[in-house]
């Protein structure tokens, strides 16, 4: 089924691991902003429906890009938590969103989605009763340490996968998810984890590594390696 699909875009996020003097998903990468580049597919993608971006309070930076005037994009005010922030995106599209569309949660700092994960992600879970998210498989070594900095185990990988983005999930379900954890004060790192608090067992769709999240400085060299080599003829 060629349903549309929502897209909420957490933006909220400081610099604070880069060391910049801008949020990263305003860094400039390639010619143009990282986050310019994480909305890229979905722009893109005839079965987007809308794409709200849940900002800082104090954003003064958004309206900057080429992306402000966007028809299909839409602003909110996001929170101090990546979850306050996806859960103000969900209640901007209240009204739009119907309970059982898909909303695809991707990061602001994840610059290099690729068409082809995004479309193989939306096939793959089209009619999923959980959802799922793309993820990568655990290739290196885990080593666990101790508090000496020392290692204390060697943990096996076999079956272990690193989140990416997008992660997909029905309206309802992802908002009811997050609103639970909220009202908790449980932490979730992603909505994959929200979604698993309710029972639920998200799909694995495995993913390009080349996925990449701008978290230090040296991402943003990966980075537009990765980009530049996609526009190589």
């Amino acid at each position: 089924m060629d349903r549309r699909f929502w897209v909420v875009v957490p933006a909220a996020g400081s610099a604070r691991r880069m060391g910049a003097a801008v949020p990263k998903q305003y860094l400039p990468l390639a010619g143009r902003t990282v986050i310019e580049w994480s909305l890229a597919p979905f722009l893109a993608h005839a079965r987007t429906a809308g794409i709200v971006v849940a900002l800082s309070a104090d954003d003064q930076r958004w309206s900057q890009t080429t992306l402000a005037g966007d028809a299909k994009i839409a602003t909110t005010i996001g929170g101090s938590e990546r979850m306050d922030s996806v859960l103000a995106g969900l209640r901007a599209l209240q009204g739009r969103a119907a309970p059982d569309d898909w909303v695809l949660v991707h990061d602001a700092a994840r610059p290099c989605l690729s068409a082809i994960d995004l479309d193989r992600l939306l096939t793959e879970l089209d009619g999923d009763a959980a959802g799922g998210l793309l993820a990568a498989p655990v290739v290196d070594t885990l080593k666990r340490a101790d508090e000496g900095g020392r290692v204390s185990q060697t943990v096996a990988r076999d079956r272990l996968w690193r989140a990416l983005t997008p992660q997909m999930f029905r309206y309802v379900v992802l908002q009811r998810a997050l609103e639970n954890a909220q009202a908790k004060a449980v932490a979730v790192t992603d909505e994959a984890q929200a979604v698993e608090s309710l029972g639920l067992q998200p799909k694995l769709v495995a993913g390009d590594a080349d996925n990449i999240k701008i978290t230090l400085p040296e991402d943003l060299s990966r980075a537009e390696r990765i980009l530049r080599s996609r526009s190589a003829p």
